[in-house]
């Protein structure tokens, strides 16, 4: 497990500075497999089919109920997009990138 997987998220409220690009593209080499598009931190996953996605899906929700911190999931029969932004500030924040830590760490 990296670093990131092991932390908890914070609590971020209206206020809570943005990460600055610097520090996002510092956390980004930490999460294999994500990339910031349009602002978000994002990762398209695939499967073997549809009950793998599923399993995952419910894993990755389970991870967001833990946190406190809920990406935008949305799934078909063999593939999964989620994407992470913290609502409460508009922007990224360090919990996005230990909430893909912590997907990540699911697939291990």
């Amino acid at each position: 497990m990296d670093a990131l997987s092991l932390r908890s998220c914070s609590p971020c409220e209206s206020g809570t500075p943005a990460l600055s690009p610097e520090s996002a593209a510092r956390l980004l080499a930490e999460v294999q497999g994500w990339a910031i598009r349009d602002g978000e931190l994002v990762r398209d996953f695939r499967f073997e089919n549809y009950d793998q996605t599923t399993a995952f899906v419910h894993a990755a929700a389970g991870v967001a109920q833990r946190e406190d911190h809920h990406p935008d999931i949305t799934f078909g029969y063999k593939t999964c997009s989620i994407r992470y932004l913290t609502h409460s500030i508009g922007s990224l924040s360090e919990n996005d990138f230990i909430c893909a830590a912590k997907v990540n760490a699911l697939l291990d």
